[in-house]
């Protein structure tokens, strides 16, 4: 069926009309049907702007009809169309927009014409005000099923596109690869050449924040340390003698088996050096000056303190096992409940009297 649009004045009979028709459209005119299909036998049954159908003998046909797709095909949305996402033009085909993902919001926009009322600018493309870049990866995604990212593209800002659009599969694989993207957690210790890097940058009376860093095993010997944060830290076995720790935090750090010998801790702040439950289990502190000392339920097990300034130090609950206190100077100084089991007092400056140590 060939469809040819004309105007044409009507005058005159039926025949007239179908004359005039068959030499304008080079048919053998043998019909008239108005716009509904109806068959027209005299001229008088026609009106202004009425839309007349010419046919050669065959039945009717409403070309807007015949120019649907058959049933069962509307689905297919083989008609292309442009997008303007955020300033940035994408041609594709409806169909991919529809297929992959037909509960996502596109699929939605453009399953139907006319259906959302999208916007179109003065080039006919339909407006979408979202990230040019972040879409990208989406549409090719739709259209081959692959998610390929483009480098210096941030995959939160696709995943965030993703969520939007509600395309679903995306969103699981850009998890993953998210996920994967991440450098992997790096507990290893840090070095003594990696620290005195971090101290040389550093003020000398600016805390640098080593909250529960990893030192285990350092050799933070003869370095200045005041000031330092090493609450939580990991400072098992490390080498920390002649440092200098006035005013360090080593609240709950870790320091089983350090070398803390000939030590001088200042109190010039609220907090303590050392608090509730610290682990200075077999530590080296000898001849350390640990005047009003707080190491209140500490392990000190197996610890040497030989020739150490305890004046006035809070030892109460602390685990004493098999700690060597010789020669150390304990007036006044608080050993409540503490475990002396196998400690040793040899050589003490003061004499330890019965109300320090009761248990």
């Amino acid at each position: 069926v060939r469809q040819i649009s004309l105007v044409v004045a009507v005058y005159g009979t039926l025949s007239d009309l179908l004359s005039v028709a068959s030499n304008k459209l080079g048919i053998k005119a043998t019909s008239v049907y108005n716009g509904k299909g109806g068959l027209i036998d005299d001229i008088a049954l026609i009106r202004d702007d009425d839309v007349l159908f010419v046919c050669e003998g065959e039945p009717f046909i409403d070309p807007q009809t015949d120019s649907k797709p058959p049933e069962g095909l509307s689905g297919s949305h083989t008609d292309w169309l442009t997008l303007n996402v955020g300033g940035r033009y994408f041609t594709t085909t409806r169909s991919t927009l529809v297929n992959k993902e037909p509960d996502s919001m596109l699929a939605h926009m453009f399953k139907d014409k006319g259906v959302w009322g999208n916007k179109q600018d003065h080039r006919g493309a339909f407006l979408i005000d979202r990230s040019p870049e972040y879409f990208e990866p989406i549409l090719n995604y739709l259209r081959h099923g692959q998610l390929i990212v483009n480098d210096g593209i941030n995959l939160l800002g696709v995943l965030e596109e993703a969520r939007f659009f509600g395309i679903d599969s995306l969103i699981e694989h850009l998890e993953v690869a998210i996920k994967n993207s991440q450098p992997p957690e790096d507990h290893s210790p840090i070095s003594r050449k990696e620290f005195v890097r971090f101290l040389l940058a550093t003020p000398t009376k600016s805390e640098l924040r080593c909250q529960g860093l990893n030192f285990s095993g350092a050799d933070l010997s003869r370095l200045d340390l005041r000031y330092i944060n090493f609450k939580m830290a990991n400072l098992s076995r490390c080498n920390l003698a002649h440092a200098n720790l006035c005013c360090a935090n080593l609240e709950r750090a870790d320091l089983s088996g350090s070398v803390l010998d000939r030590q001088i801790f200042k109190f010039n702040y609220a907090y303590n050096l050392f608090t509730l439950g610290a682990n200075l289990k077999g530590v080296d502190m000898e001849g350390s000056q640990m005047t009003g000392i707080n190491l209140r339920v500490a392990t000190l097990k197996n610890a040497k303190l030989k020739n150490c300034n305890l004046r006035g130090a809070t030892l109460a609950g602390t685990d004493l096992e098999n700690c060597d206190l010789s020669g150390c100077d304990l007036q006044e100084a608080n050993l409540r409940g503490s475990n002396v089991k196998g400690a040793i007092f040899e050589e003490m400056l003061t004499p330890l009297h019965m109300s320090q140590s009761v248990r």
